[in-house]
């Protein structure tokens, strides 16, 4: 699956309020996807940090984009599960959301997933993710 292929997903089966965060597919693999949450003063809380719920959003969708290439394509699937904890503040830099599929069988999917400023080593967020695939 290309990177175009997965702006499409994005664009084609998620509500408007995800497509909202302007979310955009960097790179796809065999068992992963690299997205980026553009930096927007929309999403941050009081301070100036990035709000949680946008980064657990992105979190969520971006995995549904790495699910979807490890698969070759998208097919009905659900969040079962996602834990996500946060080490640092994210201020006025866009989001590089890492995605590794741990485990894809039949009928779940496990990732983990990393959280990181563009321009910075360090991650702001990591999550783990569990999906039911549908179909």
């Amino acid at each position: 699956m290309t990177p175009e292929e997965g702006d499409a997903i994005l664009h084609d089966y998620f509500a408007p309020w995800i497509q909202r965060l302007g979310l955009r597919v960097e790179e796809t693999g065999e068992r992963h996807a690299v997205v980026r949450l553009p930096w927007s003063d929309a999403l941050a809380r009081e301070g100036g940090g990035l709000c949680g719920q946008a980064m657990m959003a992105a979190a969520d969708t971006a995995t549904v984009i790495a699910i979807s290439s490890a698969r070759g394509g998208f097919v009905p699937m659900t969040t079962v599960q996602q834990s996500t904890t946060f080490q640092r503040p994210v201020v006025g830099a866009d989001v590089l959301i890492d995605v590794r599929i741990t485990k894809l069988g039949r009928t779940l999917a496990f990732s983990e997933v990393t959280l990181t400023p563009d321009g910075t080593f360090e991650p702001a967020a990591r999550a783990s993710t569990v999906y039911a695939i549908l179909a």
